[in-house]
């Protein structure tokens, strides 16, 4: 059974005095998709990497099942937690199955070497992503969005129990979008944990379990997406340029779309004289 993921009075500054999170609280459930929406610098990032053990906790607590994560040896950490950044700061030059493989390093015996349950789990991990065509290319070959696909699959080769995902459609075309927003869908409804990071709010409106509005580092808004992705919740945080409506039943989801009415928009130059003009 999947363990519960805790953040309690988080707040975490950068050098500079440059504050990302003001006491956030928040509890990733068994078998959940969360989804953390927000406007840029609203702490999404941050939040994240502190769950997942990439940053120092300076205030506050991060707990899996009650034991903070701060105990946990970092291979420990890796067999619950799986963290699927945007990008990746330098390609190696490795091919896609050996980046992939690496994934499983915590499960992966240095003196024996990879076995075949190992190789299997890469297998389905990249038929799973959309990127078991990719496996004997180098890293550097791929297209952005085709790098994102292997991230996810590397996560997945991981085998944790918990998924953290980072703007995981950043640099996908709207067909693996929805693919990779059903296939995290599917991992939490087979015992795993999954949260994810995203300016996307019609995505989280499809596929989240309950969404998370962050702002200015703090909780704005917690709930199913019909009760976030309302206008009195998302206008004072993104502005007043939204159009809100709802898909057509059965799912009747809400959906939003930045949207400006003509003669709605922000005060322009006024147009140059035309002639004949004084």
């Amino acid at each position: 059974m999947v363990s519960p993921l805790t953040a309690s009075g988080l707040q975490h500054e950068y050098p500079g005095g440059v504050t990302a999170l003001r006491g956030v609280d928040l509890q990733l459930q068994p078998r959940e998709l969360l989804v953390v929406i927000g406007p840029n610098g609203s702490g999404k990032s941050t939040l994240l990497r502190l769950l997942g053990g990439l940053l120092p906790v300076q205030q506050g607590e991060v707990a899996v099942d009650g034991q903070p994560l701060s105990a946990l040896s970092p291979r420990d950490r890796a067999q619950l937690i799986g963290v699927v950044p945007q990008s990746l700061e330098s390609l190696p030059e490795v091919t896609v199955e050996s980046f992939v493989l690496g994934g499983r390093y915590t499960r992966i015996s240095r003196w024996r070497g990879a076995l075949a349950r190992d190789l299997r789990a890469v297998g389905y991990a990249l038929a799973a992503s959309d990127a078991e065509g990719l496996g004997g290319r180098r890293l550097r070959e791929l297209s952005g969005g085709q790098r994102q696909r292997v991230l996810v699959a590397r996560a997945l080769a991981q085998e944790a129990q918990i998924l953290l995902v980072d703007e995981p459609t950043a640099a996908l075309d709207l067909e693996h979008q929805v693919r990779v927003f059903d296939l995290l869908a599917r991992l939490a409804a087979h015992d795993r944990s999954v949260l994810v990071v995203t300016h996307d709010v019609n995505l989280a409106s499809q596929f989240a379990s309950r969404v998370v509005l962050l702002d200015a580092g703090r909780v704005a808004a917690s709930g199913a997406p019909a009760e976030v992705l309302r206008r009195e919740v998302l206008e004072p945080v993104y502005g007043r340029h939204l159009f809100f409506g709802h898909m057509p039943p059965p799912d009747s989801r809400p959906f939003v779309l930045p949207w400006m009415s003509p003669g709605n928009g922000e005060e322009r130059e006024p147009s140059p004289p035309s002639r004949g003009e004084a």
